[in-house]
């Protein structure tokens, strides 16, 4: 490759040609095997229509580009190209063409609401209708459609697209979503027909706990959409909804969210001359007029993904459980639905039941809670019918299946997965195999939560957009896949929602759970998760955009903490799910809620400061940090020591004072210290919920202590990140011990198998072990500092950056470590190596050599006089004390593990003295002799 060749990126739904803006954002990546490769100027070509406009770029940007030509008009059709030069004075040619469709609409919107007559009690499934005439030759045809609930269209009998569930949920009251679909392909000369499935989802479910759960959005589902038919003469008409249109019921005879769907293919549309209800011509017999309802909000282009059926997954085992049941397993725990081939004498009905795991051998539905999770599907008797429910989804791994005529055939059973259409551009690998399938999880366990919004759980009657969630995984979902036109959306809602409830976020978005409250750490991704995605991707148009909505929550903190500059005395979540917590008292944690929430205040008003500084609103900036000042001062005074402890002396109060920057550099080395004494004393056992659990390993890390996050990291007992792996877990779970060692599910009201809030780890994982990381917004400068620890052999890490694929990776041999970066073109690479020593390099792979740190030494003495300190940084004697306690005493043995405080000023010997007897002591005093024999002989 000798000549730099771009390809054009622009703002649009990942696997789409359709912008939601006039003016989309734009950019490039280019590649070229020339080293130290930048970017002198790129011309771009717009082609409209025939008209060329051209402008030209000085310098190296290409990522994050204001759209330099006349806005679009709707439904303009363009191709856009670019072709740089780099500083070496080489041109490269021109890229491929990239097609740009304005899928908005400009003041057009007149289609009627309409939906089902005369609905029953419940959300009822309906089926909508109508037919028109082409009268001369269509030019081309674009379908604006809508819902408050789901739908699918079919045009002459074809559907539209393949998207799912569409439109998604957005706060229905404030703002709705279209799709725009090229439909011209599917329109026939003479008379067509328009048929539309519809549904409830989100639109009709009952949402909020127990018996709080109510409607929200209406108990009817309703539907909206106009299709523009534009002529080869230049004329052009709309089919619109209207009070004309005709509707039934049909095979769907009940679908929600949590309850499941039914099908009753006895009852499918075809009339009896075979046509189907979206086909021209179809008997409307016995259909009646459809209802006409309040008008949608006037509905909005999409800027998130579509979701798609992306994945299938195969029976890997069919089980007969204790109780005779048949379940089939797909190894993973996974989101969608099942896709089955069956036959059967009519009025057969399958029954198809969901759940993420078993409990001594049968389906674990306890964690479900309301939720059915039950699909049902009543045959007809005229041959074989493959089938999948269209309108709801689950979280599962494992389904139990009767009603199946014989045997259960595993090759005619598939899971299908779905989730938001996003853009794969993050790996981690590493040679730890525990730690790489704890990375596999973490990224099941986006895909299945990242589902038009982010929820915290796919499988029970909640699957809400909880803001404190995605506010901790934000910068983990960033470098795994392109989040931006999903979060950008969300955002967008969360503004309006918080603009409905007086600057207060809601724990939800869409909010459903009743009038919004303030939360630390849950409100807070107002201002987190903005920062995020300007980190990640240099956008500031979302962070211009959420600037208003990053004040106002600020400000309305700002008045509860008063003149005091503390956020005290009122509900918190605090460190939720900290592992000492009582299972059905989440928030009690070892943390107080006060301490969580004013480092939270100081977080936020940072960023507000930061941000205004960014968008040069210079008074705002001066006057937030100012704020953030106050509130640190505040915090230090009320919560540190001079020493450096904290009032909760918990490891999340500590990483938090670290990681967010509250303490002063002269505290860092104490609290840090500290930090590092309460993960050894725990064991180096996971002491943190969702607040710490994130910011943890960064705090160990950046104060020296990377080998006291490494034993947190690889340790396997419970609490811990790797505990859930060593259960079988394909995903990461809501809470540290979902399931207890003995098989059976957390106690808790509140227990899932998918929550992704602990995958946070992952972020860790790709700056700091394999050491790759943005030193500049969308990774213009890049950062490789890899840290090889202690018993890997290797790990690495690949993004696609905004300007092309980076990576960092080391591999251990013998004594040496060899570390690899590849710095995609227009950038630059800040290396900082293992030695210390440090490198700015441009474009390129390049690589080093450094020596490998040498590891501690052990003790050469082990014995009963040993401190616990000593003996649990001594994983080999730690291991032959517990074989020794297991055999010869298994209770002892369990309060060992789980209950010892691994502090340096008691000794062993004292430990296990009242829970062993003399000849358990001497086993044990033996069997450390032995080892420390066997060191000496080394």
């Amino acid at each position: 490759m000798t000549h730099p060749i771009a390809r054009v990126v622009v703002d649009a739904p990942y696997r789409s040609d359709i912008v939601a803006s006039p003016e989309p954002i734009v950019g490039w990546i280019t590649e070229t095997d020339a080293a130290n490769w930048l970017q002198a100027g790129a011309e771009l070509e717009l082609d409209r229509a025939g008209t060329i406009e051209s402008h030209t770029v000085e310098g190296r940007a290409s990522t994050q580009i204001a759209w330099p030509f006349a806005p679009l008009a709707p439904r303009d059709d363009v191709t856009l190209r670019v072709r740089v030069t780099g500083e070496d004075g080489q041109q490269g040619p021109w890229s491929e063409p990239r097609r740009i469709f304005a899928g908005f609409l400009d003041g057009e919107w007149q289609a009627t609401t309409v939906g089902l007559a005369d609905p029953q009690e419940h959300a009822q499934p309906a089926y909508l209708r109508t037919e028109f005439d082409i009268a001369s030759t269509v030019s081309r045809a674009t379908l604006y459609a809508t819902a408050v609930g789901v739908y699918q269209v079919a045009l002459n009998g074809a559907d539209v697209d393949d998207q799912v569930m569409k439109p998604g949920w957005t706060p229905y009251q404030y703002r709705t979503i279209h799709e725009t679909t090229d439909v011209t392909g599917l329109i026939t000369p003479g008379r067509n027909a328009i048929g539309v499935r519809l549904a409830g989802a989100w639109g009709t479910e009952h949402f909020g706990f127990r018996e709080n759960a109510r409607l929200i959005y209406g108990s009817q589902p309703r539907f909206a959409a106009q299709l523009l038919l534009e002529y080869a003469d230049g004329s052009a008409e709309w089919v619109v909804t209207d009070a004309a249109w005709r509707a039934s019921t049909g095979p769907i005879t009940f679908s929600g969210l949590y309850g499941g769907e039914h099908y009753d293919a006895r009852r499918v549309l075809i009339d009896g001359g075979g046509r189907g209800f979206a086909d021209a011509g179809y008997d409307e017999s016995g259909w009646s007029a459809v209802a006409v309802f309040e008008p949608v909000v006037v509905p909005e282009a999409r800027v998130s993904p579509f979701v798609r059926r992306l994945e299938e997954l195969p029976v890997v085992e069919v089980i007969t459980t204790p109780s005779g049941k048949t379940v089939l397993d797909f190894g993973q725990n996974l989101v969608g639905r099942l896709r089955v081939r069956v036959t059967g004498p009519a009025g057969t009905e399958l029954v198809l039941r969901h759940a993420e795991v078993l409990e001594h051998g049968e389906l674990g539905t306890r964690p479900l809670r309301q939720a059915a999770a039950t699909d049902r599907l009543t045959l007809a008797g005229d041959g074989e019918i493959e089938w999948e429910p269209e309108f709801t989804f689950h979280g599962f791994r494992y389904a139990e299946i009767s009603g199946w005529q014989g045997d259960v055939d595993p090759g005619a059973v598939t899971a299908v997965v779905i989730h938001s259409d996003m853009e794969r551009t993050g790996w981690f690998e590493t040679s730890h195999e525990l730690v790489s399938k704890l990375h596999e999880n973490v990224v099941w366990g986006l895909k299945g939560n990242f589902l038009y919004v982010p929820t915290d759980c796919p499988q029970r009657d909640e699957r809400l957009g909880w803001t404190g969630d995605i506010q901790v995984f934000a910068p983990t979902a960033s470098f795994l896949y392109d989040v931006r036109g999903f979060l950008d959306s969300w955002l967008r809602d969360l503004a309006l929602e918080q603009e409905n409830d007086h600057g207060i976020v809601p724990f939800v978005v869409p909010n459903v759970l009743g009038p919004a409250r303030p939360a630390a750490a849950w409100g807070d991704a107002a201002t987190v998760v903005p920062w995020v995605l300007n980190e990640r991707y240099a956008d500031t148009s979302i962070l211009e955009r959420q600037y208003p909505s990053m004040k106002a929550w600020t400000d309305a903190l700002l008045e509860i903490a008063g003149d005091r500059r503390l956020w005290e005395g009122k509900f918190q979540f605090g460190d939720w799910l900290d592992p000492d917590a009582p299972p059905d008292l989440p928030a009690r944690a070892k943390t107080d809620g006060d301490i969580v929430a004013t480092a939270y205040l100081f977080r936020s008003a940072d960023a507000v400061a930061r941000a205004a500084k960014l968008l040069g609103n210079d008074a705002e900036a001066t006057e937030y940090a100012a704020i953030a000042e106050e509130v640190r001062e505040a915090f230090l005074s009320e919560y540190v020591t001079p020493s450096g402890r904290m009032m909760s002396d918990a490891q999340t109060a500590y990483a938090m004072a670290i990681v967010f920057e509250i303490a002063p550099e002269s505290l860092i080395p104490a609290l840090g210290d500290r930090l590092a004494e309460l993960t050894r004393e725990s064991g180096y056992k996971i002491g943190t919920g969702f607040v710490g659990t994130p910011i943890i390993q960064d705090a160990l890390t950046r104060t020296g202590h990377l080998d006291t996050a490494r034993r947190l990291l690889v340790q396997t007992e419970n609490p811990s990140w790797l505990y859930p792996v060593t259960m079988g877990a394909t995903t990461i779970w809501e809470r540290w011990d979902s399931m207890l060692p003995d098989g059976t599910i957390n106690p808790g009201q509140m227990t899932s198998f998918n929550h992704y809030a602990f995958g946070a780890i992952g972020d860790w994982l790709h700056r700091v072990v394999a050491g790759l990381a943005p030193a500049a917004p969308a990774y213009e400068r890049i950062s490789i500092a890899p840290h090889p620890l202690e018993g890997f052999d290797f790990a690495s890490a690949e993004h696609l950056t905004p300007y092309g694929r980076a990576r960092s990776a080391w591999t251990r041999s013998g004594d040496r470590i060899r570390i690899e970066a590849v710095i995609p073109p227009n950038t630059t690479g800040i290396v900082t190596l293992p030695d210390g020593s440090t490198h700015e390099v441009g474009s390129g792979t390049h690589e080093w050599e450094v020596d490998a740190d040498q590891p501690a030494a052990l003790p050469a003495h082990v014995g009963l006089d040993s401190t616990l300190a000593a003996v649990i940084d001594d994983p080999e004697a730690y291991r032959v004390i517990l074989t020794a306690l297991e055999a010869g005493k298994p209770t002892a043995a369990q309060s060992f593990r789980t209950t010892t405080q691994w502090k340096p000023g008691r000794d062993l010997g004292e430990a296990i003295f009242q829970q062993t007897g003399p000849a358990l002591q001497a086993v044990i005093a033996d069997r450390l002799a032995e080892l420390s024999a066997a060191r000496s002989a080394r």
